[in-house]
């Protein structure tokens, strides 16, 4: 079991700017908590989320000695992901592909097929520098554009971009809370039927009444990877003028925890990271 714990997808849709050393203080302590990996900032232009400007200043300050957690960051061109290959203490690159083609644009400036030239060329960077590519399938569960959608365009992508890029882990995203039990269960267990040899993580955004469901169906059909943030705060600014929230991950762990399965996180330090995000996020 990996939980992903994802500071960087709270934090980017608050206007105000969170100062840099309560980040660092912030995400010093998510490190010790055991997280398989940190979503932790992100290289894009300051113009586009301005309150991820300091993510190398961040990353100059975090505490990784003592802990075994990975380091995300997300990049939406070649650009980020020349200055992401840079730090050698970040282990993955994580690039927002959508089958959505009005949701490419506004998340990356860039269209379906420009993005998958994207796709390659990080990917090549990731193979020199040794990272490794985490993709998420952004509107995998619906599309609120009116665009032309099913299930089956989610896993055709799934398929070209492990077949053809070789990318081995896809993050199949609920980018405005749409899913629900029955399409996450037919999904995941359609792609890991297709794809035995690609990690499928789920990143599910939420409501406060929906996330057990969610995570009930998604462990239910084989996954084993999931995405959260502490009290479910944030959502894709890009996505929507409101925001859904993201996975409550002190839920998860407590719904893990009473099912006895082991996610590798020291459950005694979530007091404190939920009293440290009510202060950071209030």
């Amino acid at each position: 079991m990996k939980i992903i714990e994802c500071p960087r997808d709270a934090m980017q849709g608050i206007h105000e700017f969170i100062p840099t050393e309560v980040k660092v203080d912030y995400m010093n302590h998510l490190l010790q908590m055991g997280f398989d990996t940190l979503d932790f900032g992100s290289f894009v232009s300051p113009k586009a989320i301005p309150q991820l400007k300091d993510t190398a200043e961040v990353l100059s300050q975090l505490n990784l000695e003592q802990s075994a957690t990975h380091l995300l960051a997300i990049v939406a061109n070649t650009r980020g992901a020349d200055d992401a290959c840079e730090h050698e203490q970040i282990k993955y690159l994580g690039y927002p592909f959508s089958i959505s083609e009005k949701f490419q644009q506004r998340n990356t400036n860039a269209s379906i097929e420009e993005s998958l030239l994207r796709v390659e060329a990080i990917q090549e960077r990731c193979a020199k520098f040794n990272k490794e590519l985490v993709l998420y399938i952004s509107m995998a569960f619906g599309n609120p554009y009116g665009e032309t959608w099913h299930p089956d365009i989610a896993i055709e992508w799934s398929e070209r971009l492990y077949k053809e890029l070789d990318v081995k882990i896809l993050a199949l995203s609920d980018t405005i809370g749409v899913s629900n039990p029955e399409n996450i269960k037919a999904m995941f267990t359609a792609v890991q039927a297709e794809l035995p040899n690609v990690e499928f993580g789920a990143h599910l955004h939420t409501t406060p009444e929906t996330w057990k469901e969610k995570v009930e169906a998604a462990y239910a059909a084989g996954c084993r990877r999931f995405d959260g943030a502490i009290k479910g705060y944030g959502g894709c600014p890009m996505a929507a003028d409101e925001l859904t929230g993201n996975m409550p991950t002190e839920h998860m762990l407590e719904y893990f925890e009473q099912a006895e399965i082991k996610t590798g996180v020291r459950m005694e330090h979530l007091p404190d990271a939920l009293n440290r995000a009510l202060k950071i996020f209030a």
